[in-house]
């Protein structure tokens, strides 16, 4: 499974999951799902040892498009990683809260 709908992402939040944000930062300061992590796709191969391993990792993006990617990357570096399908935009559609600024 390479994508998790909202519905199955909004429970993993809930639960603490961790979750990585790939959108370049002035989009991320601009409104993110509350305790992403910044690690804009570019820059991702620098911060693979802040990932963990030995549990699922969600990525967001805007749409959806940049975390399939960087699903792709995490999971050749050994990471169990799934890309939320919606990206933050369907995410704030659906009615669930964002963080505005550079804090998780």
């Amino acid at each position: 499974m390479r994508e998790a709908d909202l519905a199955a992402f909004a429970a993993a939040h809930a639960g603490d999951a961790f979750v990585i944000d790939v959108r370049e930062p002035d989009e991320y300061v601009s409104g993110h799902v509350p305790g992403a992590r910044l690690m804009p796709l570019g820059q991702l191969p620098r911060h693979l040892g802040e990932v963990p391993r030995g549990e699922r990792v969600y990525v967001i993006c805007r749409s959806g498009k940049r975390s399939l990617a960087a699903v792709d990357l995490l999971a050749r570096a050994g990471v169990d990683a799934v890309s939320v399908a919606g990206g933050t935009d369907g995410w704030q559609r659906a009615g669930n809260p964002v963080t505005l600024g550079a804090r998780p």
